[in-house]
């Protein structure tokens, strides 16, 4: 089995499809794993879940923070924005089928030696803490209270992780890091503000690229950061929204190899 992962997909169905027939994509014997994304901004959100959905098994992902606003849209705490292409996903006859799997999916997916997540993991987490506080998010969403979770989960603060937060503001923030960073300060201080620049106001860099960051003997397969355009980021690093949504390519990594391809 070949484990292939794709970058944020946000409702780009065709180039998905072709891609997945340019890399020789078989269900039967390979995976696709998406990094966060599935849907939005796009214009083939609603296929592009059924199809995900329908591959089964041969099938896994990382909620990113579009599927995360879906979420909490078809939970009536949001409203859709003017920019979303979700509606169709909302009024479709398997809604309820649909919004039932995308929520049971994790935040961080560890395959072989691979750990997967939307955005990033913070600079002073080890990658064992950051799974742990990322199934603490999961048990939120996939447990009966999980309304209450989307109804707290939007903001920017806590700006920084402590030990001690606890109830909604302490599931927001791990929320914040893992679908939503990109810079942060070397203790974790988040800078949610700057989106497409590739420099901040000190002391906030990209999480990747702080010194002391304590998953740097890891690797870590992320999306989230179109601007990137897909970019060396480092050793272990691996770098795959390509910014399809905005005219870019689609990009996939074969896992065995680590070699990209892009569509188109």
């Amino acid at each position: 089995m070949t484990d292939f992962v794709v970058g944020d997909i946000q409702g780009c169905f065709d180039p998905l499809i072709k891609l997945l027939d340019k890399i020789d994509f078989d269900p039967s014997k390979d995976r696709l794993i998406a990094a966060g994304d599935l849907v939005n901004r796009g214009p083939k959100s609603l296929e592009t879940m059924r199809y995900c959905k329908n591959l089964g098994s041969a099938f896994k992902m990382v909620l990113g923070n579009h599927d995360l606003h879906l979420l909490a849209i078809a939970h009536g705490v949001k409203k859709p924005t003017p920019k979303d292409t979700i509606g169709e996903i909302l009024v479709a006859p398997d809604a309820a089928i649909l919004i039932e799997w995308l929520q049971q999916q994790p935040l961080m997916l560890s395959v072989d030696d691979f750990t997967i997540v939307h955005a990033g993991i913070p600079p002073q987490w080890s990658l064992q803490k950051a799974l742990s506080l990322a199934n603490e998010v999961n048990a939120a969403l996939t447990s009966i209270n999980a309304r209450s979770f989307f109804e707290h989960m939007y903001g920017n603060h806590p700006t920084t992780w402590s030990d001690g937060l606890e109830g909604p503001e302490r599931l927001r923030v791990i929320t914040n890091y893992l679908t939503r960073m990109r810079f942060c300060a070397e203790d974790g201080q988040l800078d949610l503000e700057t989106k497409h620049a590739f420099k901040a106001p000190h002391p906030f860099y990209p999480w990747f690229s702080h010194p002391h960051r304590k998953t740097q003997k890891d690797k870590v397969v992320f999306g989230h950061w179109a601007s990137l355009e897909g970019r060396d980021c480092g050793e272990n690093l691996f770098a795959l929204d390509t910014g399809c949504v905005w005219g870019g390519p689609l990009r996939v990594m074969n896992l065995d190899n680590q070699h990209y391809s892009h569509q188109p």
